[in-house]
């Protein structure tokens, strides 16, 4: 019994670990602002922008996957993230970009923010 009930709790926790995490969870990667750098205010201003946008549309994908994954949980017992994967990386990539873009604009006084 005292098995069977340690098996099932290394099994939920398995299961768990494989769901989409929440984008509000995801942390940035560090991302060099030096690639920025060379780029004017407006430049940064719409690279700025076309980031935010592209991280507001991988969060929503990656919100609906966390949403399938707690359904097929629930449902099967199988995160499906699992077999289809999720968007974690990129949005911690755009979160980092959008933290070195900011960084760069503050450094070059633009009045963008």
């Amino acid at each position: 019994m005292r098995q069977a009930l340690t098996m099932l709790v290394l099994f939920g926790s398995m299961i768990l670990s494989g769901c989409a995490a929440r984008p509000e969870s995801i942390q940035a990667t560090q991302v060099s602002p030096e690639q920025f750098m060379t780029l004017d205010c407006a430049q940064l201003a719409t690279k700025l922008s076309d980031t935010k946008a592209e991280l507001v549309n991988l969060s929503q994908q990656q919100t609906e996957k966390a949403n399938t994954d707690a359904m097929g949980v629930f449902l099967f017992g199988i995160p499906s993230s699992t077999f289809t994967g999720d968007h974690e990386k990129d949005i911690a990539r755009l979160k980092g970009e959008v933290e070195a873009i900011e960084n760069v604009q503050l450094k070059g006084k633009c009045n963008s923010l």
